[in-house]
């Protein structure tokens, strides 16, 4: 196969209230650089676009009618986005401060890469984990 893939372009991730997600990565220091609606099944959707340096997640409310699907699933549409940091302990705290629905007690260490690494996961508002992960 002859392609050349270059970096991650974005993460989509469906959501029942684009204004409370859109809100949600706003407070963790993203931006809305893109904002449109879709037609999907002769109905209208939404989609934003949420830039943080070279990330983009795409948030994306289906038409009403297309919402149950979404709302019935419990634990999101992905596993986990991971976002790499420089400094696992101040992003934990920080993020503690600020009432984000943190999983771990903790960051948690793995035997990953030459000297490991230390996570932590939190839940988004429609049930999308995130990992802070942080390679020492």
């Amino acid at each position: 196969m002859d392609i050349k893939i270059n970096s991650l372009q974005h993460i989509g991730i469906p959501v029942t209230d684009l204004d409370r997600s859109i809100q949600f990565y706003e407070r963790l220091g993203f931006s809305n650089v893109m904002s449109a609606e879709f037609n999907y099944n002769n109905d209208k959707g939404n989609v934003a676009m949420m830039k943080l340096d070279e990330i983009i997640i795409e948030l994306y409310q289906m038409p009403e009618k297309e919402l149950a699907e979404i709302r019935s699933r419990r634990n999101g549409h992905i596993d986990h986005i991971a976002f790499d940091v420089d400094d696992i302990e101040k992003t934990f705290l920080t993020l503690k401060e600020h009432a984000f629905d943190i999983i771990e007690p903790e960051p948690v260490f793995l035997s990953f890469w030459k000297k490991g690494c230390r996570y932590f996961n939190m839940i988004g508002p429609d049930g999308e984990r995130l990992e802070f992960n942080h390679i020492l």
